[in-house]
């Protein structure tokens, strides 16, 4: 149950800082707003790191295969795509957009295995669930 509440509050965040970013581009610029986001979150993750245990950084050269380390450059990805889309297509409709692609995505990585996780079996069942939120962003952006 833990787990449903932190992935609403997670949601809920997404799209906070997303609004956040945008606003912070329009006066700094992409980079350098991007840049803000990934330097604030890097001072706020050190700080944790100092108060709540003290993992090995060296522990990061272990970590296999090698491509799976490319999580931050992933993030900076993400951090401008957002902030394009809300700016384009505003933050609901960027968020519907986004939340389908994550449906979409994580779906087929379940299905396929894909990045070590587990293989899961095709299901009608879900796949009618990700049509159906696609039938809802089209029921939502209709005007």
């Amino acid at each position: 149950m833990i787990g449903f509440f932190i992935a609403l509050l997670s949601g809920a965040l997404m799209s906070i800082q997303g609004v956040f970013n945008t606003q912070v581009t329009k006066t700094t610029g992409m980079w350098v707003g991007n840049g803000w986001v990934q330097l604030t979150a890097f001072a706020v993750c050190f700080a944790m790191w100092l108060f709540t245990g003290r993992d090995q950084v060296t522990q990061l050269m272990e970590v296999q295969p090698k491509y799976m380390l490319l999580g931050g450059v992933i993030g900076a990805g993400i951090t401008w795509t957002v902030i394009k889309s809300i700016d384009a297509l505003g933050p609901a409709r960027s968020a519907l957009l986004i939340v389908i692609a994550q449906l979409t995505v994580a779906y087929l990585i379940q299905l396929f295995g894909l990045f070590g996780m587990d293989k899961e079996p095709f299901s009608w069942r879900k796949a009618g669930g990700l049509l159906l939120a696609v039938v809802g962003i089209t029921v939502f952006q209709w005007k």
